[in-house]
């Protein structure tokens, strides 16, 4: 079974200073139809405006990925990590016991664009820890490029969790097929273009909830940009 959640249905969020659409309920958007997808708890779509940004908060047990689409996010956290992250990066942080973090856009007059993504840990109580690692499109042109999963394979961030997160680019005739085991489910999350996803039409935004399908089958994209999860059920 396929559902498809279009990019106008999700939650939003304008504070000025942050402009956030939210796939899943989180913080001020509450839901009840959408508290996540099997273990991924969180799609935030944030746009930082120039010189602002989220100060010091904290995590526990949780799997995040930041994934930047455009500007740079400047990240900080108290294992000691300061770094810049710019498009093309995966940031991994896993929050285990407790962790302080904050981050902004410290560029002038240019937005930071980026995904925040929130999956549950398979394991609690562990050592914060953090991992960051470059994807260039030209791994991800026509191909799904395995960006974080659970071994660390083919070069992917470690997360720990029972989920493994693809990252891809579509044009013209270029198509790419996923296996999802029995009993998994999948999460397509279309960024930008347009997009066929097991027959479906996606555009920028919208999202394909699999549940009980045997493949994530992707084509017919025009300028696509998207993120596949195999997630637990």
């Amino acid at each position: 079974m396929l559902t498809l959640r279009k990019s106008q249905d999700r939650g939003h969020a304008d504070h000025g200073w942050l402009n956030s659409y939210h796939s899943f309920s989180f913080a001020g958007y509450y839901d009840p139809r959408h508290m996540g997808w099997g273990n991924l708890r969180v799609i935030n779509e944030d746009r930082i405006a120039p010189g602002t940004g989220f100060g010091t908060h904290g995590h526990r047990d949780m799997e995040i990925i930041s994934y930047v689409l455009s500007g740079e996010l400047a990240h900080q956290d108290s294992m000691g990590n300061v770094k810049g992250i710019p498009p093309g990066d995966v940031q991994r942080m896993s929050a285990g016991t407790g962790v302080m973090h904050s981050e902004f856009n410290h560029a002038e007059g240019q937005q930071t664009h980026f995904l925040q993504i929130w999956i549950e840990p398979n394991v609690r109580g562990i050592a914060p820890s953090y991992e960051q690692k470059r994807f260039p499109d030209a791994d991800k042109r026509g191909q799904l490029r395995r960006v974080a999963s659970p071994d660390g394979a083919q070069g992917s961030v470690t997360i720990h969790a029972d989920a493994t997160l693809y990252a891809g680019l579509f044009d013209g005739a270029e198509a790419a097929e996923l296996p999802i085991a029995a009993g998994r489910k999948a999460y397509v999350h279309l960024i930008r273009g347009t997009l066929q996803v097991n027959g479906q039409h996606l555009s920028g935004g919208d999202a394909a909830l699999l549940d009980n399908e045997s493949s994530v089958t992707l084509s017919g994209g025009s300028d696509a940009e998207v993120l596949v999860f195999d997630l637990s059920a």
